[in-house]
């Protein structure tokens, strides 16, 4: 039995109705902790990515570049707010709950079986990295509610990621893929929580530096990460069992709202 994961919730597949065939395959690491090597199977797709890109996308050191040259813009921001001497709390722990993603994706399990949709990887491409991508067009702004409300959603944020984060271990991925099953620690409350994270840590910072472009890219990205989590329950739903996980835990990114 493998276990199919993306962004935070790994659920088990049943090789013998998804496996790809022969032609499809390519090889990756299960573990970090294990010399032996398995084979990674590609779910199959009307629209597929070429097998021999994918096997270059799926090499760890490429998947670690890729996060380390996309968080650039970011740590540029985080410098020239510290030297112009405009870091706030809400900020500080904003750039907190991305320096933690750059570091899971460093760490993370390399996937045993992916999805070939490319429209799967640019998504959840886009809104991974958009925030490192889009930190430039930031702006300074003003504040718009009390210090309190914004500290503590960016506290609130930074908690909870954390809490995900290590409720995931190494078994965080991006797009569809086999890793291992991970139910309990923050999925036992909501299936989203990483997502939840990111949300109120965007909020406190919108709320601290509000204008019109900040509420924009922060709107953006906010609405790609709800746009991919459809995306990815439309996936994993196809599996009966994550299909109960979604019955038993009800909620995506709120407990008893949404």
């Amino acid at each position: 039995m493998n276990t199919t994961v993306i962004e935070s919730r790994q659920v088990p597949v049943n090789t013998a109705d998804t496996a790809a065939p022969p032609s499809t395959r390519w090889r990756n690491s299960l573990s970090a902790h294990s010399s032996s090597r398995v084979e990674a199977q590609v779910a199959p797709e009307s629209l597929s990515i070429p097998e021999h890109i994918l096997r270059f996308l799926g090499q760890s050191w490429v998947d670690k570049a890729i996060a380390v040259l996309a968080s650039i813009p970011c740590a540029w921001l985080t410098y020239t707010c510290i030297r112009a001497g405009l870091m706030s709390i809400p900020r500080a722990l904003f750039f907190a709950q991305v320096a933690l993603f750059v570091l899971t994706m460093l760490v993370r399990r390399n996937p045993v079986r992916i999805s070939a949709n490319p429209w799967y990887w640019v998504l959840a491409f886009v809104a991974s990295y958009y925030g490192f991508l889009t930190a430039s067009l930031l702006r300074g702004g003003t504040t718009v509610a009390p210090s309190w409300v914004n500290n503590s959603l960016g506290a609130l944020g930074l908690w909870i990621a954390i809490f995900a984060r290590l409720s995931l271990g190494r078994n965080i991925g991006l797009v569809p893929a086999q890793r291992r099953i991970v139910t309990g620690g923050a999925y036992r409350y909501l299936r989203h929580p990483i997502y939840t994270a990111h949300f109120l840590c965007s909020i406190g910072f919108a709320l601290s530096s509000f204008s019109l472009i900040n509420a924009l890219v922060i709107g953006l990205g906010c609405g790609l990460w709800v746009v991919k989590t459809f995306m990815e329950e439309a996936f994993l739903s196809q599996d009966p069992k994550y299909a109960a996980y979604m019955r038993r835990v009800r909620w995506r990114w709120l407990p008893g709202l949404v």
